[in-house]
């Protein structure tokens, strides 16, 4: 927990790690925060971290007015086609990003025809830090979600990966892997997120 009079301070230094150690791209989820506390926090990682693409999960409204790259939209969130008109109203001739999920091969099938940018689908492995009845569908279910999008869909994995299932996971066909836990549960997120980095050979 970290105390409301420390959490600027926390997330100022936490964005400029990420941003020295090569983040390029992260999504910003809390789903307990007021809407003033969720704001709060957007304006300084977007303030800290000016050249990556940062995501709003759900709240549309907000990443607009923090100057969010995008948003990440589901099923009774805005549909895929509000959530990018609204978000074009900053004035920006920039594409926003918009990304929705899909837990299951019918709602990956409904997914392919939103226009989102990506998916981000599972939960592959078991997970503490979202909050879904779904279960697992593994190395195998990656490999199917593949083979029903085609070559060109950008599918991000979820839930549950480690630093040891990564590469089995993009191996199975993920474009992304989406991971929390395994790296903000570290002392030093920056340190390990250049750890999987040099070891999946991207950056």
């Amino acid at each position: 927990m970290i105390p409301a009079h420390g959490r600027d301070v926390f997330l100022d230094q936490l964005g400029r790690s990420l941003a020295d150690a090569g983040v390029r791209l992260m999504e910003y989820r809390n789903k307990t925060g007021t809407d003033a506390e969720v704001l709060a926090d957007s304006r300084v990682l977007r303030a800290v971290m000016p050249a990556a693409t940062l995501v709003m999960d759900d709240r549309v409204d907000i990443a607009l007015v923090a100057g969010f790259d995008g948003a990440h939209v589901d099923s009774g969130d805005l549909p895929v086609d509000e959530a990018r008109r609204l978000l074009a109203l900053d004035g920006s001739r920039r594409k926003s990003i918009i990304g929705t999920s899909a837990g299951n091969e019918a709602q990956l099938l409904e997914a392919l025809t939103s226009g989102a940018d990506y998916i981000a689908f599972g939960p592959v492995y078991p997970t503490t830090t979202k909050q879904t009845s779904a279960p697992p569908i593994g190395l195998e279910g990656v490999r199917r979600f593949r083979a029903l999008s085609g070559l060109d869909t950008v599918l991000v994995a979820a839930a549950g990966i480690t630093f040891e299932t990564a590469p089995a996971v993009l191996e199975a066909g993920a474009s992304v892997v989406a991971v929390s836990a395994a790296i903000f549960r570290h002392r030093d997120p920056a340190a390990e997120f250049r750890r999987w980095i040099e070891a999946l050979g991207v950056g």
